[in-house]
């Protein structure tokens, strides 16, 4: 096998800037699209000499949840004082978002200089019979590389993008393995049961490496059960292994106690939003503390609630505006419709509700509409800027026809450019009104973009 020395000695370097890496990278993404499978990441990995071998993963999983469970991981573990990498996706602002160490972007400079070591290799693999690798395949590399190779962090915080079993984040042996839950959701490709997609996310579960999940029986929680005991993988269950109990519960400020197999934990404190926000906390203190007793990770007490109350997780139940008050949610799916329509009835109050919504064209429209009509008084239909955008008219048609059977009326707008929809749904809210941009996270970036900073977001998987 060739080493990368000689790939780098007999290449000149491909880019010139990280933008021009980056458009490149991105640029595949309409090219190649997703293509699931692990053996061009084998082969990727092999060449590059192995860098996911030298780093301790958290790898977690789920339909929902996933972001914000790495997000209180993250936080912990930095306040214990550890370096912490991130790998999410997709990324709200910049491409560089979703490679971070310690809440710190991957600099210019270490992403051109990889990718353009890296570039040699990946040619080379796209001339063999497995084909070019994907979008998502190299910014996984391009991570592993940052932190095997550069940074050297403590610990990975490491998100599938979609499924598990043939996510190219598979490719690692991590030290714990995490599955939020189970839900309706890139069912076109993880297949089109609830337990067909058990399967795909419990693919991750490695031999004798522990598991925590808070999937449910109805979200294929016996999948995830069987594979594990194949795996001889030990399995922290929410409801069985471990458990959690609300205690308060106001707006930025929720307290709850936690019982697992080790110790109880009393009054943990968050500040994300949301009952859910409570199971995925507890997931991850869950997390910390097998890392404790398997692996003598140091984890106080002072500095697991100081982490976890300061949690942060954009584009999720996030106030960016308060005049007028504009809520952004990265709902996309039945459950996360759920989850929205429940936060929305407890936590905030309103005298209307105008909410702003655009979709992918691969979702389930009708399970998100369900829980989302019952409670607007305008509903702002429009399309997120991407390949795969979800028509604005046929949703609005669906909304219609769920309304005549609900026996509701609601005021619909239809603007497929999402700037001028974002000014409706503004000049509709008035003080004591309450408006939520939902849907895609490909939305969801554009707009958290364009109120906070007036600039578009840069786009990408």
């Amino acid at each position: 096998m060739r080493s990368m020395n000689e790939f780098k000695d007999n290449h000149p370097a491909a880019f010139q800037s990280a933008q021009e890496a980056i458009a490149w990278i991105v640029g595949r993404m309409e090219k190649l699209g997703i293509k699931p499978g692990l053996q061009r990441m084998q082969m990727l990995m092999e060449k590059l000499g192995h860098p996911e071998r030298r780093l301790k993963f958290i790898h977690v999983a789920g339909t929902n949840g996933k972001g914000s469970t790495c997000a209180y991981l993250t936080s912990v573990l930095r306040a214990c004082g550890y370096d912490v990498g991130t790998f999410t996706s997709p990324y709200l602002e910049k491409y560089t978002n979703r490679i971070q160490v310690n809440g710190e972007d991957i600099p210019d400079a270490d992403l051109l200089r990889l990718v353009n070591d890296m570039k040699p290799v990946i040619d080379e693999i796209a001339e063999t019979e497995l084909g070019a690798p994907s979008m998502f395949e190299i910014s996984t590399a391009l991570a592993i590389m940052y932190f095997g190779k550069v940074a050297y962090p403590d610990y990975v915080v490491w998100e599938t993008g979609l499924g598990g079993r043939l996510d190219s984040t598979n490719i690692v042996n991590p030290v714990v393995t995490v599955i939020t839950n189970v839900g309706h959701d890139h069912m076109d490709i993880l297949g089109d049961t609830i337990e067909k997609v058990a399967a795909e996310k419990a693919g991750i579960i490695k031999a004798g490496v522990p598991i925590i999940t808070a999937a449910q029986p109805h979200e294929g929680w016996s999948v995830i059960e069987q594979t594990a005991k194949a795996k001889k993988a030990t399995l922290y269950s929410l409801g069985d292994q471990f458990n959690y109990a609300n205690v308060t519960s106001q707006l930025d400020l929720q307290t709850f106690d936690f019982t697992g197999p080790f110790r109880p934990i009393p009054g943990v404190p968050i500040s994300l939003n949301g009952e859910h926000q409570l199971k995925n906390a507890a997931v991850a203190v869950m997390t910390l503390e097998v890392l404790r007793q398997y692996y003598a990770c140091i984890v106080d007490d002072e500095d697991l609630y100081k982490g976890l109350k300061e949690t942060r997780w954009p584009g999720r139940l996030e106030m960016i505006s308060n005049e007028p008050r504009v809520l952004l949610d990265g709902a996309h799916n039945p459950e996360g419709a759920a989850t929205l329509a429940a936060a929305l009835q407890t936590v905030y109050s309103y005298r209307k509700l105008n909410l702003m919504m655009g979709m992918l064209s691969t979702k389930n429209h009708t399970g998100y509409l369900r829980h989302i009509l019952p409670l607007v008084d305008t509903l702002i239909i429009t399309e997120p800027d991407f390949h795969k955008k979800g028509d604005a008219e046929m949703l609005a048609e669906l909304a219609r026809e769920l309304l005549h059977d609900m026996g509701r009326q609601v005021d619909i707008v239809v603007e497929r450019d999402w700037k001028r929809a974002l000014e409706i749904l503004t000049s509709r809210t008035e003080q004591d009104d309450l408006a939520v941009v939902s849907g895609t996270l490909y939305l969801i970036s554009d707009v958290r973009s364009w109120i906070t900073y007036q600039t578009d977001s840069e786009k990408g998987w």
